[in-house]
């Protein structure tokens, strides 16, 4: 069940108030749930309920992202404040340090909560900021992309290509290894999801100067990366390891950039192995 949360955030122009959606099910540990950049929630929906079985889970949209609204002025869109946000929102949420699993854009931001000692352990799928320059524009093109066919394709064509294996393919592949496997209604709520989300541009300015240098240790680190990521290509896995070198790496077998849909018997397992 969807709820909403409403918090102050302290800025160089005084404290501003940030609200975020967010949903809550199962029982155990707290479990929090990142997505990256352009998604939004509903996209950890094949793994929430297998989830639910061991944890009380938590799956956010990241403000600017799904139905979050943006940031207030005075708040970036960088990680220093998206490190305060999201520990303003587990104090307002009563989450003691929360075991914390992010995709892409979240899985970076679940390791910088883990740096911060703000998590008890984070497993990052296919975590941003282990990128060369080159791999990063490349990267950023896709998604830039991505955004602007969201744009601009009417809602009706979108809706008539969810409906077929071949269209979701066509709107879906290069986040999905097995796209066929989405549902048409989640295929077209997360084109409206890119579409809409107002924090994009500014997520991926902020983006160009990021890259992950710090070892993460005291907690337990898992680095999941799927074998057919089109988007964050598989070898930064190995350079996010030299990086962590006490993490966990596990290949997720014909998975894609987020592998949630893909496998999600498998990467459940990965985000429980790696959280107890």
């Amino acid at each position: 069940m969807s709820a909403t949360v409403s918090f102050q955030v302290a800025s160089p122009l005084g404290p501003r108030d940030v609200t975020v959606h967010y949903a809550r099910v199962g029982r155990g540990e707290p479990l929090l749930l990142l997505h990256g950049i352009g998604h939004h929630r509903q996209v950890w929906d094949p793994v929430v309920d297998i989830l639910a079985t061991e944890r009380e889970v938590v799956t956010v949209d990241l403000p600017g992202f799904g139905t979050s609204p943006g940031l207030p002025d005075g708040l970036a869109y960088d990680l220093a404040t998206t490190r305060a946000v999201f520990g303003a929102l587990c104090e307002a949420l009563e989450l003691d340090r929360p075991h914390v699993a992010g995709n892409s854009l979240g899985g970076l931001i679940a390791l910088e909560l883990g740096r911060e000692k703000l998590a008890r352990s984070v497993t990052a799928l296919s975590p941003a900021g282990f990128w060369t320059p080159a791999e990063r524009r490349y990267a950023f093109g896709v998604l830039l992309a991505m955004r602007h066919i969201s744009r601009r394709m009417p809602l009706p064509l979108v809706e008539r290509l969810s409906r077929s294996a071949a269209g979701r393919t066509a709107l879906t592949s290069t986040i999905y290894a097995r796209p066929g496997r989405r549902s048409p209604e989640a295929v077209v709520a997360e084109t409206l999801a890119l579409a809409g989300a107002t924090g994009f541009e500014q997520t991926l300015r902020s983006g160009r100067a990021v890259q992950f240098l710090d070892d993460v240790p005291g907690i337990p680190v898992t680095l999941a990366w799927g074998s057919r990521d089109r988007l964050l290509i598989p070898r930064q896995g190995v350079r996010a390891k030299r990086v962590i070198p006490g993490a966990r790496l596990v290949r997720l077998p014909g998975c894609g950039h987020c592998p949630m849909n893909d496998d999600p018997a498998l990467v459940a397992r990965v985000i429980l192995d790696g959280s107890r």
